[in-house]
């Protein structure tokens, strides 16, 4: 392998990390988001001015 090649090859291997800690990071952010939308999809609508009940027991 010339020298040429093995910088190609190192080259070729920085990519290929770099774009899976990218596609790692991608799949975070959208299992984030999708957990932020549920969250707001789940938000009881209380009318204003209504008490609501508190069992202490």
């Amino acid at each position: 392998m010339t020298r040429a090649e093995q910088v190609i090859e190192r080259a070729m291997t920085a990519v290929a990390a770099s774009r899976a800690i990218r596609e790692a990071e991608a799949q975070r952010r959208r299992e984030t988001f999708q957990k932020i939308q549920i969250a707001n999809q789940r938000r009881p609508n209380i009318p204003k001015g209504i008490q609501l009940p508190l069992d202490l027991h």
